[in-house]
């Protein structure tokens, strides 16, 4: 069943259109990876799904409902979960505090729920988030959006700027949510993770979906193609 439908979806900022007439899906439990190079639009789609940015044109349907002008805050009552890029940690909050101030929801995750699936930040759950590596801040996010128990996990970049072993830590503990039947949006730009972790992959360029198809049945030269605009669709 449909989790996610986005239609005909146009955002822009002022002049400039980042996203050209959108339109997917995503199913319950489903992880689709969106993939596309830098300025493809990729980040700014997320944000008017999770409400962030207002679109310009079309719409989106969560669980039926359609919740374009539903407030971001509303639509994380709803179980939408964004992990932005940068991280955005509360800086001065201890790892335990920053995940608190996102327990808006109730079911399968808590704190020591958060701590299993991420037991590197076990040991530092009274550490401030400045002082933490980029892969522990980056765990730390991954396990606020998930202490909102959300029926759908919006992932931004989460592989940027980390260090390859750091960032297979990351993926294993993806793993694990994505096996606990968590919806799951990925935008990445490591296109052999993305094959890897996804069941669909969805390539944009210049705010447009140009390749859209089920990861195992893509060809990779194809994808590559896509993502750098070097074969566009007839």
């Amino acid at each position: 069943m449909t989790l996610l439908r986005v239609e005909n979806l146009d955002c822009r900022y002022g002049l400039l259109q980042a996203v050209r007439g959108v339109s997917f899906e995503v199913g319950r439990g489903e992880t689709v990876a969106l993939i596309g190079a830098n300025g493809a639009g990729k980040t700014t789609l997320l944000r008017a799904i999770v409400g962030a940015h207002k679109p310009y044109g079309g719409r989106v349907h969560f669980d039926d409902a359609d919740v374009t002008s539903t407030r971001a805050h509303s639509r994380v009552s709803l179980g939408i979960a964004l992990v932005p890029e940068g991280r955005r940690l509360f800086p001065s909050l201890t790892v335990e505090e920053n995940l608190r101030v996102a327990a808006t929801r109730q079911g399968r995750w808590n704190v020591q729920s958060v701590l299993e699936v991420f037991p590197l930040l076990q040991p530092r759950r009274h550490m401030p988030a400045a002082n933490l590596s980029g892969g522990e801040q980056q765990a730390v996010a991954i396990g606020r959006a998930l202490m909102s128990n959300p029926r759908l996990l919006l992932l931004d970049e989460v592989s940027l700027g980390l260090a390859p072993i750091v960032v297979d830590s990351v993926y294993r503990s993806l793993a694990g949510i994505i096996s606990e039947g968590t919806t799951v949006l990925l935008v990445e730009q490591d296109l052999t993770r993305a094959l890897k972790v996804a069941g669909r992959v969805i390539c944009m360029l210049e705010g447009r979906i140009v390749l859209e198809g089920e990861a195992a049945s893509l060809d990779r030269d194809r994808v590559v193609s896509a993502y750098f605009g070097l074969q566009r669709p007839a």
